[in-house]
């Protein structure tokens, strides 16, 4: 008789988020952490994930790259799959208002982004900017886009702009964090009224309840 082979178990996830999934989960009140933070977890055991944005990306980045004036980006909706071409709609304008609020694209240009992983506590938490900026004044921004319907609350925008800046030195040093609203066309940058000791205890307490939650998830 063949003898019989064990099969070791499947380890469980550990605990992790990406910038987008923490900034959503700081978001939401009550049960809906536990749930919200539940389908992350099955999610990364089933190494499932599908970035719609990709294409509105390149876009804005080619734009500014060959400094085209938004050609690119009111192109795009037409080329998409026709399922991503309503929200391609709804986000064209406002990209393209952002674009154009960079002013003269002679003096701006692409930098060069890095990813980057914070612990905040004992959670990983994956810092990813969608381009980096560069200015004839030697400013830089590493800016990260917004899609959602609804504007950024101000808890997203605190976590978001906050993580961003504690590795600005593994992004893009020297740079300024920037939040865009792409929708709306609008960028936010760090209100230098904010306490950033403040925000890193409650982000803190955030990524405590998150890891718990995580850890009893089945």
């Amino acid at each position: 008789m063949p003898e019989s082979v064990a099969t070791a178990p499947t380890a469980a996830p550990l605990p992790y988020a990406t910038l987008l999934a923490f900034t959503r989960y700081v978001d939401r009140t009550g049960p809906a952490k536990a749930t919200f933070v539940g389908g992350l977890r099955k999610q990364r055991a089933s190494r499932s994930g599908f970035n719609p944005h990709g294409q509105l990306v390149k876009a804005l980045k080619t734009d500014i790259a060959f400094r085209t004036g938004g050609r690119h980006l009111a192109e795009i909706a037409g080329v998409v799959k026709p399922r991503w071409r309503p929200l391609y709609e709804a986000l064209v304008p406002g990209a393209v208002s952002y674009l154009h609020s960079l002013g003269d694209l002679s003096t701006v240009e692409l930098a060069q982004t890095h990813d980057a992983l914070g612990m905040v506590g004992e959670l990983p938490v994956k810092v990813n900017p969608h381009l980096g900026l560069r200015y004839d004044d030697g400013r830089r921004e590493a800016v990260r886009l917004h899609f959602d319907e609804q504007p950024p609350s101000q808890e997203a925008l605190l976590a978001t702009l906050h993580l961003m800046g504690r590795q600005m030195d593994q992004v893009l040093p020297g740079a300024e964090p920037v939040l865009v609203d792409v929708r709306r066309g609008v960028a936010h940058h760090w209100d230098a009224a904010v306490r950033p000791d403040q925000v890193e205890r409650w982000l803190a307490g955030e990524a405590a309840a998150f890891t718990a939650i995580w850890s009893t998830a089945a």
